[in-house]
Protein backbone atom coordinates (compact mmCIF):
# COMPACT_ATOMS: atom_id res chain seq x y z
CA UNK A 1 0.00 0.00 0.00
CA UNK A 2 1.13 3.80 -1.08
CA UNK A 3 2.63 5.36 2.38
CA UNK A 4 1.93 9.46 1.42
CA UNK A 5 4.35 11.95 2.42
CA UNK A 6 1.37 13.98 4.24
CA UNK A 7 -0.67 11.35 5.57
CA UNK A 8 -2.40 12.49 8.65
CA UNK A 9 -1.70 16.35 8.04
CA UNK A 10 -5.24 18.25 8.42
CA UNK A 11 -5.75 21.11 6.76
CA UNK A 12 -8.49 23.81 6.59
CA UNK A 13 -8.75 25.16 3.12
CA UNK A 14 -11.04 28.73 3.16
CA UNK A 15 -9.77 29.12 -0.52
CA UNK A 16 -11.73 29.74 -4.06
CA UNK A 17 -11.63 29.12 -7.29
CA UNK A 18 -7.52 28.09 -8.23
CA UNK A 19 -4.57 29.26 -6.58
CA UNK A 20 -5.63 27.81 -3.38
CA UNK A 21 -7.52 24.93 -4.65
CA UNK A 22 -5.09 23.64 -6.22
CA UNK A 23 -2.52 24.37 -3.97
CA UNK A 24 -4.77 22.13 -1.48
CA UNK A 25 -5.22 19.86 -4.37
CA UNK A 26 -1.37 19.11 -4.06
CA UNK A 27 -1.51 18.57 -0.74
CA UNK A 28 -4.58 16.16 -0.77
CA UNK A 29 -2.88 14.04 -3.63
CA UNK A 30 0.47 13.64 -1.53
CA UNK A 31 -1.87 12.50 1.66
CA UNK A 32 -3.40 15.45 3.39
CA UNK A 33 -6.89 15.56 4.65
CA UNK A 34 -8.45 17.94 3.37
CA UNK A 35 -11.64 20.21 4.34
CA UNK A 36 -13.11 23.16 2.40
CA UNK A 37 -14.90 25.43 4.46
CA UNK A 38 -17.44 27.12 1.93
CA UNK A 39 -19.80 29.94 2.21
CA UNK A 40 -23.31 28.72 3.14
CA UNK A 41 -25.50 27.93 0.10
CA UNK A 42 -22.84 29.18 -2.77
CA UNK A 43 -19.78 27.86 -1.63
CA UNK A 44 -16.65 27.91 -3.46
CA UNK A 45 -17.37 30.10 -7.16
CA UNK A 46 -15.54 27.68 -9.33
CA UNK A 47 -18.49 25.80 -8.71
CA UNK A 48 -20.51 27.81 -11.46
CA UNK A 49 -17.09 27.94 -13.68
CA UNK A 50 -16.75 26.10 -16.69
CA UNK A 51 -17.80 25.23 -20.12
CA UNK A 52 -21.12 23.27 -19.22
CA UNK A 53 -23.92 25.68 -18.17
CA UNK A 54 -25.65 22.63 -16.95
CA UNK A 55 -22.96 21.61 -14.42
CA UNK A 56 -22.47 25.09 -13.38
CA UNK A 57 -25.88 25.34 -12.50
CA UNK A 58 -25.55 22.35 -10.51
CA UNK A 59 -22.48 23.65 -8.32
CA UNK A 60 -20.44 21.00 -9.62
CA UNK A 61 -18.50 23.01 -12.91
CA UNK A 62 -15.73 21.69 -14.87
CA UNK A 63 -13.14 23.96 -13.03
CA UNK A 64 -14.49 22.89 -9.31
CA UNK A 65 -14.26 19.33 -10.51
CA UNK A 66 -10.60 19.52 -11.42
CA UNK A 67 -9.35 20.69 -8.49
CA UNK A 68 -11.16 19.63 -5.72
CA UNK A 69 -11.56 15.82 -5.82
CA UNK A 70 -10.48 14.04 -2.43
CA UNK A 71 -11.38 16.96 0.02
CA UNK A 72 -14.39 17.23 2.17
CA UNK A 73 -17.17 20.02 1.81
CA UNK A 74 -17.92 22.22 5.43
CA UNK A 75 -20.41 25.05 4.88
CA UNK A 76 -19.58 27.91 8.04
CA UNK A 77 -20.69 31.14 7.83
CA UNK A 78 -17.81 32.77 10.14
CA UNK A 79 -19.80 35.99 11.59
CA UNK A 80 -22.30 33.19 12.98
CA UNK A 81 -21.11 32.77 16.04
CA UNK A 82 -21.90 29.27 16.92
CA UNK A 83 -20.35 28.33 13.48
CA UNK A 84 -17.38 30.30 14.50
CA UNK A 85 -16.99 28.68 17.39
CA UNK A 86 -17.04 25.10 15.19
CA UNK A 87 -14.06 26.49 13.01
CA UNK A 88 -12.13 27.53 16.36
CA UNK A 89 -12.52 23.30 17.04
CA UNK A 90 -11.30 22.86 13.70
CA UNK A 91 -8.25 25.11 14.03
CA UNK A 92 -7.28 23.65 17.63
CA UNK A 93 -7.22 20.20 15.75
CA UNK A 94 -5.41 21.57 12.50
CA UNK A 95 -2.20 21.71 11.31
CA UNK A 96 -2.58 24.27 8.31
CA UNK A 97 -5.21 26.64 7.62
CA UNK A 98 -5.23 28.05 4.35
CA UNK A 99 -7.13 31.25 2.76
CA UNK A 100 -6.75 33.72 -0.61
CA UNK A 101 -8.85 36.45 0.94
CA UNK A 102 -8.16 40.00 0.14
CA UNK A 103 -5.54 41.14 3.22
CA UNK A 104 -6.95 41.67 6.36
CA UNK A 105 -10.21 40.09 5.64
CA UNK A 106 -9.79 37.66 8.53
CA UNK A 107 -8.28 40.15 10.92
CA UNK A 108 -11.82 42.06 10.49
CA UNK A 109 -13.30 38.78 11.35
CA UNK A 110 -11.46 38.16 14.29
CA UNK A 111 -9.80 35.09 12.75
CA UNK A 112 -6.33 36.39 11.92
CA UNK A 113 -3.18 34.93 12.64
CA UNK A 114 -2.83 36.02 15.81
CA UNK A 115 -5.85 34.49 17.14
CA UNK A 116 -5.66 31.47 15.36
CA UNK A 117 -1.90 30.76 16.73
CA UNK A 118 -3.41 31.48 20.33
CA UNK A 119 -5.78 28.40 19.32
CA UNK A 120 -3.18 26.47 18.11
CA UNK A 121 0.58 27.40 18.45
CA UNK A 122 1.93 24.44 15.97
CA UNK A 123 -0.23 26.11 13.25
CA UNK A 124 0.91 26.33 9.91
CA UNK A 125 -1.17 29.41 8.07
CA UNK A 126 -1.04 30.53 4.60
CA UNK A 127 -2.55 33.33 2.85
CA UNK A 128 -2.12 33.70 -0.79
CA UNK A 129 -3.29 37.05 -2.00
CA UNK A 130 -2.36 39.16 -5.35
CA UNK A 131 0.07 41.36 -3.63
CA UNK A 132 0.79 39.97 -0.30
CA UNK A 133 -0.56 41.32 3.22
CA UNK A 134 1.59 44.21 3.15
CA UNK A 135 2.88 46.92 0.63
CA UNK A 136 0.75 49.67 -1.30
CA UNK A 137 -1.07 47.39 -3.42
CA UNK A 138 -2.11 44.75 -1.06
CA UNK A 139 -5.60 45.80 -0.56
CA UNK A 140 -5.85 45.59 -4.28
CA UNK A 141 -8.38 43.07 -6.06
CA UNK A 142 -6.44 40.56 -8.35
CA UNK A 143 -7.30 38.07 -10.69
CA UNK A 144 -4.93 35.92 -12.76
CA UNK A 145 -4.84 38.40 -15.81
CA UNK A 146 -3.68 41.00 -13.24
CA UNK A 147 -0.86 39.46 -12.50
CA UNK A 148 0.10 38.47 -15.43
CA UNK A 149 0.20 42.06 -17.13
CA UNK A 150 1.55 43.31 -13.57
CA UNK A 151 4.49 41.14 -13.71
CA UNK A 152 5.26 41.46 -17.41
CA UNK A 153 4.55 38.17 -18.43
CA UNK A 154 2.44 39.17 -20.76
CA UNK A 155 4.61 41.49 -22.28
CA UNK A 156 7.27 38.88 -23.71
CA UNK A 157 4.01 36.68 -24.73
CA UNK A 158 4.04 36.54 -28.58
CA UNK A 159 5.75 38.74 -31.22
CA UNK A 160 6.42 41.99 -31.50
CA UNK A 161 3.22 42.45 -33.37
CA UNK A 162 1.03 40.66 -31.73
CA UNK A 163 2.29 41.21 -27.72
CA UNK A 164 1.04 41.65 -24.94
CA UNK A 165 -0.35 38.15 -25.03
CA UNK A 166 -2.14 36.85 -22.17
CA UNK A 167 -0.59 32.94 -21.52
CA UNK A 168 -3.03 30.48 -22.98
CA UNK A 169 -3.94 29.19 -19.35
CA UNK A 170 -3.81 30.76 -15.32
CA UNK A 171 -0.03 30.79 -15.15
CA UNK A 172 0.00 32.53 -12.53
CA UNK A 173 -2.86 31.30 -10.59
CA UNK A 174 -0.91 27.95 -10.82
CA UNK A 175 2.59 29.00 -9.44
CA UNK A 176 0.99 30.37 -6.76
CA UNK A 177 -0.97 27.72 -6.11
CA UNK A 178 2.62 25.27 -5.90
CA UNK A 179 4.55 27.89 -4.36
CA UNK A 180 1.78 27.73 -1.40
CA UNK A 181 1.87 24.06 -1.41
CA UNK A 182 5.82 23.97 -1.31
CA UNK A 183 5.42 26.57 1.49
CA UNK A 184 3.60 24.68 3.18
CA UNK A 185 5.22 21.60 3.02
CA UNK A 186 8.68 23.47 4.41
CA UNK A 187 6.43 24.60 6.69
CA UNK A 188 5.47 21.67 8.33
CA UNK A 189 8.99 20.37 8.14
CA UNK A 190 10.47 23.20 9.90
CA UNK A 191 7.19 22.58 12.34
CA UNK A 192 8.75 19.29 13.06
CA UNK A 193 11.91 20.49 14.59
CA UNK A 194 10.90 23.47 16.49
CA UNK A 195 7.02 22.49 17.59
CA UNK A 196 6.22 26.27 16.46
CA UNK A 197 3.91 27.01 13.35
CA UNK A 198 4.31 30.10 10.91
CA UNK A 199 2.51 32.41 8.85
CA UNK A 200 3.28 32.09 5.44
CA UNK A 201 2.47 35.12 3.34
CA UNK A 202 1.96 34.72 -0.74
CA UNK A 203 2.15 36.61 -3.01
CA UNK A 204 0.94 35.80 -6.34
CA UNK A 205 2.96 38.62 -8.49
CA UNK A 206 6.01 37.62 -6.37
CA UNK A 207 6.22 34.05 -7.05
CA UNK A 208 5.10 34.42 -11.24
CA UNK A 209 8.30 37.08 -11.27
CA UNK A 210 10.22 34.46 -9.69
CA UNK A 211 8.70 32.10 -12.15
CA UNK A 212 9.62 34.07 -15.39
CA UNK A 213 13.75 32.88 -14.74
CA UNK A 214 16.10 34.01 -16.88
CA UNK A 215 13.29 36.45 -18.58
CA UNK A 216 13.88 38.50 -15.28
CA UNK A 217 17.49 37.90 -14.43
CA UNK A 218 18.59 39.07 -17.94
CA UNK A 219 17.59 42.42 -17.13
CA UNK A 220 18.29 42.40 -13.50
CA UNK A 221 21.47 41.18 -13.56
CA UNK A 222 22.63 42.28 -17.78
CA UNK A 223 20.75 45.35 -18.00
CA UNK A 224 18.83 43.70 -21.34
CA UNK A 225 15.11 43.69 -21.72
CA UNK A 226 13.51 41.19 -22.85
CA UNK A 227 11.64 41.21 -25.99
CA UNK A 228 8.79 39.07 -27.17
CA UNK A 229 10.24 36.48 -29.23
CA UNK A 230 6.89 34.68 -30.69
CA UNK A 231 8.03 31.10 -31.31
CA UNK A 232 12.02 31.51 -30.77
CA UNK A 233 13.76 30.48 -27.99
CA UNK A 234 15.99 34.01 -27.14
CA UNK A 235 18.69 31.56 -25.50
CA UNK A 236 19.77 29.59 -28.77
CA UNK A 237 19.59 29.34 -32.44
CA UNK A 238 18.32 27.28 -34.35
CA UNK A 239 15.53 26.46 -30.98
CA UNK A 240 11.84 26.97 -31.24
CA UNK A 241 9.03 26.15 -33.65
CA UNK A 242 9.68 24.69 -37.22
CA UNK A 243 7.37 23.39 -39.89
CA UNK A 244 7.46 20.06 -41.41
CA UNK A 245 5.42 18.60 -44.02
CA UNK A 246 1.84 18.63 -42.44
CA UNK A 247 2.38 21.32 -39.49
CA UNK A 248 4.72 22.61 -36.45
CA UNK A 249 7.76 20.55 -34.63
CA UNK A 250 9.65 22.20 -31.76
CA UNK A 251 12.70 21.52 -32.31
CA UNK A 252 15.92 22.59 -29.83
CA UNK A 253 19.16 21.87 -31.05
CA UNK A 254 20.74 24.47 -28.37
CA UNK A 255 24.51 22.79 -27.93
CA UNK A 256 26.79 22.70 -31.09
CA UNK A 257 26.76 19.24 -31.27
CA UNK A 258 23.33 18.79 -31.56
CA UNK A 259 23.20 21.81 -34.36
CA UNK A 260 25.17 19.08 -35.98
CA UNK A 261 23.36 16.34 -36.15
CA UNK A 262 20.45 18.26 -37.30
CA UNK A 263 21.83 19.79 -40.48
CA UNK A 264 23.42 16.41 -41.24
CA UNK A 265 20.06 14.99 -40.74
CA UNK A 266 17.90 17.09 -42.47
CA UNK A 267 20.55 16.92 -45.88
CA UNK A 268 22.19 20.44 -45.03
CA UNK A 269 25.60 19.67 -43.64
CA UNK A 270 27.01 22.64 -45.25
CA UNK A 271 24.91 24.81 -42.66
CA UNK A 272 27.46 23.79 -40.13
CA UNK A 273 30.59 25.44 -42.20
CA UNK A 274 28.00 28.59 -43.07
CA UNK A 275 30.69 31.28 -41.16
CA UNK A 276 26.82 33.00 -40.75
CA UNK A 277 25.96 30.04 -38.37
CA UNK A 278 29.69 29.00 -37.00
CA UNK A 279 29.10 29.66 -33.09
CA UNK A 280 26.06 29.89 -30.63
CA UNK A 281 26.23 33.92 -31.05
CA UNK A 282 26.82 33.76 -34.45
CA UNK A 283 23.48 31.95 -35.28
CA UNK A 284 21.01 33.68 -32.78
CA UNK A 285 22.42 37.43 -34.91
CA UNK A 286 21.21 35.20 -38.07
CA UNK A 287 18.31 33.46 -37.19
CA UNK A 288 15.71 34.39 -39.70
CA UNK A 289 18.10 33.30 -42.36
CA UNK A 290 18.70 29.80 -40.40
CA UNK A 291 15.83 29.16 -39.61
CA UNK A 292 14.49 29.52 -43.29
CA UNK A 293 16.80 27.25 -44.58
CA UNK A 294 15.90 24.63 -42.10
CA UNK A 295 12.68 24.82 -42.99
CA UNK A 296 12.98 24.29 -46.40
CA UNK A 297 14.81 21.07 -46.05
CA UNK A 298 12.20 20.21 -43.22
CA UNK A 299 9.05 20.59 -45.70
CA UNK A 300 10.33 17.35 -46.84
CA UNK A 301 8.83 14.98 -44.62
CA UNK A 302 6.04 15.13 -42.02
CA UNK A 303 6.52 15.91 -38.34
CA UNK A 304 6.18 12.73 -36.84
CA UNK A 305 9.37 11.48 -38.86
CA UNK A 306 11.64 14.22 -37.59
CA UNK A 307 10.19 13.75 -34.13
CA UNK A 308 11.35 9.74 -34.43
CA UNK A 309 14.55 10.81 -36.15
CA UNK A 310 15.94 13.38 -34.18
CA UNK A 311 14.89 12.53 -31.06
CA UNK A 312 16.66 9.08 -31.74
CA UNK A 313 19.93 11.54 -32.30
CA UNK A 314 19.83 12.84 -29.20
CA UNK A 315 18.37 16.17 -31.01
CA UNK A 316 15.32 17.46 -28.74
CA UNK A 317 12.26 17.33 -31.23
CA UNK A 318 8.73 16.81 -30.69
CA UNK A 319 5.41 17.80 -32.42
CA UNK A 320 3.00 20.66 -31.23
CA UNK A 321 -0.22 19.23 -30.35
CA UNK A 322 -3.45 20.03 -29.31
CA UNK A 323 -5.07 19.64 -25.71
CA UNK A 324 -6.96 16.78 -26.49
CA UNK A 325 -4.00 15.14 -28.11
CA UNK A 326 -1.69 15.50 -25.52
CA UNK A 327 -4.30 13.98 -23.35
CA UNK A 328 -4.44 10.86 -25.11
CA UNK A 329 -0.88 10.77 -25.18
CA UNK A 330 0.68 6.71 -24.48
CA UNK A 331 3.06 8.57 -22.18
CA UNK A 332 0.21 9.91 -19.70
CA UNK A 333 -1.51 6.46 -20.11
CA UNK A 334 1.57 4.93 -19.13
CA UNK A 335 2.24 7.04 -15.72
CA UNK A 336 -1.40 6.44 -14.84
CA UNK A 337 -1.41 10.43 -14.85
CA UNK A 338 -5.25 10.05 -15.04
CA UNK A 339 -7.76 8.89 -12.26
CA UNK A 340 -11.38 7.95 -13.55
CA UNK A 341 -13.95 9.28 -10.68
CA UNK A 342 -17.37 9.35 -9.84
CA UNK A 343 -19.47 12.06 -11.13
CA UNK A 344 -20.39 13.82 -7.24
CA UNK A 345 -24.40 13.47 -6.94
CA UNK A 346 -24.85 11.33 -10.52
CA UNK A 347 -24.54 8.18 -10.01
CA UNK A 348 -23.14 5.88 -13.15
CA UNK A 349 -21.51 8.91 -14.16
CA UNK A 350 -17.50 9.37 -14.45
CA UNK A 351 -14.73 11.86 -15.14
CA UNK A 352 -11.52 11.71 -15.68
CA UNK A 353 -9.27 14.23 -13.58
CA UNK A 354 -5.24 14.45 -13.32
CA UNK A 355 -2.41 13.95 -11.13
CA UNK A 356 0.58 15.67 -10.52
CA UNK A 357 3.28 14.27 -12.43
CA UNK A 358 4.66 12.60 -9.38
CA UNK A 359 5.50 8.59 -8.55
CA UNK A 360 6.01 7.69 -5.11
CA UNK A 361 7.89 4.49 -5.01
CA UNK A 362 6.56 4.06 -8.56
CA UNK A 363 3.03 4.26 -8.20
CA UNK A 364 1.28 7.70 -9.23
CA UNK A 365 -0.62 10.06 -6.97
CA UNK A 366 -4.03 9.93 -7.35
CA UNK A 367 -7.49 11.42 -5.83
CA UNK A 368 -8.74 9.79 -2.39
CA UNK A 369 -12.11 10.21 -3.21
CA UNK A 370 -14.49 12.39 -5.56
CA UNK A 371 -15.28 16.14 -5.18
CA UNK A 372 -17.88 16.87 -2.74
CA UNK A 373 -20.93 18.12 -3.23
CA UNK A 374 -21.36 21.81 -1.05
CA UNK A 375 -21.92 21.03 2.40
CA UNK A 376 -21.84 17.03 2.29
CA UNK A 377 -19.64 16.82 5.21
CA UNK A 378 -21.65 19.56 7.15
CA UNK A 379 -23.34 16.61 10.12
CA UNK A 380 -19.27 15.42 10.22
CA UNK A 381 -18.07 18.92 11.48
CA UNK A 382 -17.93 18.43 14.92
CA UNK A 383 -17.58 14.44 14.81
CA UNK A 384 -14.04 15.63 12.49
CA UNK A 385 -13.27 18.55 15.34
CA UNK A 386 -13.56 15.74 18.20
CA UNK A 387 -11.21 13.63 16.13
CA UNK A 388 -8.78 16.20 15.38
CA UNK A 389 -8.69 17.24 18.82
CA UNK A 390 -7.64 13.91 20.04
CA UNK A 391 -4.59 13.60 17.65
CA UNK A 392 -1.85 14.54 19.03
CA UNK A 393 0.08 17.43 16.98
CA UNK A 394 3.72 16.40 15.95
CA UNK A 395 6.46 17.49 18.57
CA UNK A 396 10.07 18.74 17.61
CA UNK A 397 11.98 15.06 16.62
CA UNK A 398 14.87 16.50 15.05
CA UNK A 399 16.67 19.49 17.17
CA UNK A 400 18.18 21.91 15.63
CA UNK A 401 21.70 22.44 15.62
CA UNK A 402 21.75 25.60 18.12
CA UNK A 403 19.22 24.01 20.59
CA UNK A 404 21.37 20.36 20.64
CA UNK A 405 22.35 20.06 24.91
CA UNK A 406 26.48 19.63 24.54
CA UNK A 407 28.39 18.35 27.67
CA UNK A 408 30.56 20.50 28.49
CA UNK A 409 34.39 20.29 27.32
CA UNK A 410 37.40 19.13 28.64
CA UNK A 411 38.54 22.52 29.64
CA UNK A 412 35.60 23.48 31.67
Amino acid sequence: MQTRPLRGIRVLDLTNVLAGPYCSYQLMLFGAEVVKIELPGSGDLARNLGPDATLNRAGVGTSFLAQNAGKKSVELDLKDSRQRALFEDLVRGADVVLENYRAGVLDRLGLGWERLKALNPALVYCAISGFGQTGPMSKAPAYDQIIQGLSGMMSVTGTAETAPLRVGFPVSDTVGGLMAALSISAALVGRDRTGKGCFLDLSMLEASISAMGWVVSNYSISGIPPQPMGRDNATAAPSGTFFAADGPVNIAANRQEQFVTLCTLVGRPDLVTDPRFADREDRKAHREELNAELNAALREKPALEWEERLSAAGVPAARILTVPQALESEQLAHRGFFTELPFPGQPGRTFRTSGNGVLVDGEPLRPTGTPPLLGEHNSAAAELARRWLETEIPRPSHPLPGELSLAPSEKD
